[in-house]
């Protein structure tokens, strides 16, 4: 008698189950750096205490006319580029950077008086937003090429999951407290179905956003750098700089530039001031439209000339091939964003790494009732169970070991902010060492107890080491640092909450199966 043939579910399955298992540790840490990297402005300002808090908006003309005057005479003189980020709602400090001959130069400062503000050395929420996509000790085209394999596994893990759960949205309203296998599959399908839309844009949209890099044939069948760099621009702020002629030339006032590109876009819209080759003839001041409340990232600014300030060039829309992509990256990114729509993609990111996090636990869940010894599991059993400890409950404990360095290693440590990224690593993979040492369940309890012990002390450290601790942040109407500071102790309280249950959780015995018919009467 011939096997009955699998059906397509089946098949799915077997597809959802290996393409989510084989990339989910990756997946993983992508889901959950890129998460946190929604607040990558407020990280990094909670990690430079010693800039000042955000308050009014300086008026954008007269930052970018002072930043000007203060790199002419004080911090880039001779320098053949100025780029200023001006300040924002969640950043109100001015960032620039310079080069000058060969090598480049960058700074923050005070918006008010162009002066130099002093801040310690850290990487700040700018690590976990590089990490979920270029990953960390590897060329960056090669953690690229990773996270696009990853991305592709996920998308195909998204569809085949859906085929395989043929009540996966009716479930969504029945989850089963206590049930065992049941519970984690009625959980990761919930978690599934909560930001099925959302999963599937920020993957799809992950992999649209370095579409040049996976699919490179079209622009370099281009015949010229010059049309490579015209396409290029249709897509980023590229402008590349002209030479310089050699011939001193008084650069023109930028504040009225500024006022002219807010006239066109509105108050508060200029986010970028470039200027080539300052002092020179041939100077260029490009003004560049700021991302905030604007969902395409596609470029928009206007090239004035650096002496008479006569407007050369107005660049208000791109293709239609790079609005797509603008506005697939502006998706992804979130940049456009309000406070309220930020939380939401945060927490439905968020639900994405639980997702992916439950359905790895659910493969050791699943296979462990049929292990002929539980006590002694073959060999891919132990390896997957430990590589979840690690991952699941270990990275959330590494990143907040890099908010811990922040506050303890010596101000003037040289490369501080590189050994704060080192000592991510270094946790780790000393939680991996723990879950290979520990029993799987003690293993689970003790690391997701030490992040939330790590979680719910980051507070008082914070008001031990800075001026800017949860009472005096409070108090003063500090909302970045005392609201990043509760954020953590409801982060404490949910991997504690965690703790407990693994800690009183008691595996169910399976059901004894009743003997045939057949087989009592012989006995």
């Amino acid at each position: 008698m011939s096997a009955k043939p699998r059906g397509i579910r089946q098949t799915m399955s077997d597809l959802h189950i290996w393409t989510g298992l084989l990339v989910g540790w990756i997946l993983y840490a992508m889901f959950l750096t890129g998460t946190v990297s929604y607040f990558r402005e407020e990280i990094s300002a909670w990690m430079r205490p010693e800039l000042p808090a955000v308050s009014a908006r300086a008026a954008a003309p007269e930052v970018a006319q002072r930043m000007a005057e203060a790199l002419a005479t004080d911090h880039a003189p001779t320098a053949t580029l100025w780029s200023m980020h001006l300040p924002t709602a969640r950043n109100p400090a001015v960032s620039a950077f310079w080069r000058d001959g060969d090598g480049f130069g960058n700074g923050i400062f005070d918006p008010a008086t162009g002066g130099t503000l002093t801040a310690r050395a850290t990487e700040g929420g700018d690590f976990f937003y590089a990490f979920h996509f270029n990953l960390h000790y590897m060329p960056a085209i090669w953690g690229r090429w990773i996270a696009g394999l990853c991305a592709m596994f996920m998308l195909v893990a998204i569809v085949s999951g859906v085929i395989t759960h043929k009540k996966i949205f009716s479930d969504f309203f029945t989850f089963r407290w206590g049930k065992g296998q049941r519970s984690w599959l009625d959980g990761h399908a919930a978690l599934s179905v909560l930001g099925l839309p959302f999963h599937f844009m920020v993957t799809y949209s992950g992999l649209i956003t370095l579409m040049v890099l996976y699919m490179p044939w079209g622009l370099q069948s281009l015949s010229s750098q010059a049309e490579r760099a015209a396409v290029t621009n249709e897509m980023r702020f590229f402008l590349p700089a002209p030479p310089p002629s050699g011939t001193a030339a008084p650069l023109t006032a930028i504040a009225p530039l500024v006022r002219q590109a807010e006239a066109r876009w509105g108050e508060g819209r200029v986010g970028t001031v470039q200027i080539n080759n300052p002092g020179d003839a041939t100077a260029q001041v490009a003004i560049a439209q700021a991302q905030e409340r604007r969902i395409s990232t596609t470029p928009r600014y206007l090239v004035f000339d650096g002496v008479s300030g006569v407007l050369v060039t107005a660049k208000e829309r791109s293709g239609p091939a790079a609005e797509t992509q603008g506005v697939f990256y502006g998706l992804h990114m979130g940049r456009f964003a309000d406070l309220a729509t930020r939380w939401l993609y945060f927490l439905v990111s968020l639900a994405g790494t639980a997702m992916v996090g439950s359905g790895l636990a659910l493969w050791v869940v699943k296979r462990r009732a049929k292990l002929p010894d539980p006590r002694r599991p073959y060999f891919g059993f132990r390896l997957v169970e430990r590589l979840n400890i690690a991952t699941i409950a270990g990275l959330p404990l590494a990143m907040a070991g890099m908010l811990w360095a922040n506050r303890l290693l010596p101000l003037h440590l040289p490369g501080r902010a590189t050994w704060e990224v080192h000592l991510v690593f270094i946790l780790w993979g000393l939680m991996l060492v723990h879950a290979v040492l520990r029993p799987p369940k003690r293993a689970w309890i003790e690391q997701f107890a030490a992040t939330a012990a790590a979680l719910a002390l980051l507070p008082l450290l914070n008001m031990l080491t800075t001026a800017r601790g949860l009472p005096a942040s409070l108090a003063s109407g500090d909302h970045l640092f005392a609201g990043f500071d509760l954020t953590l102790l409801v982060f404490a309280l949910t991997s504690a909450e965690i703790a407990r249950r693994i800690a009183r959780h008691q595996p169910r015995q399976p059901k004894k199966r009743r003997a045939a018919p057949a087989i009592r009467e012989a006995a």
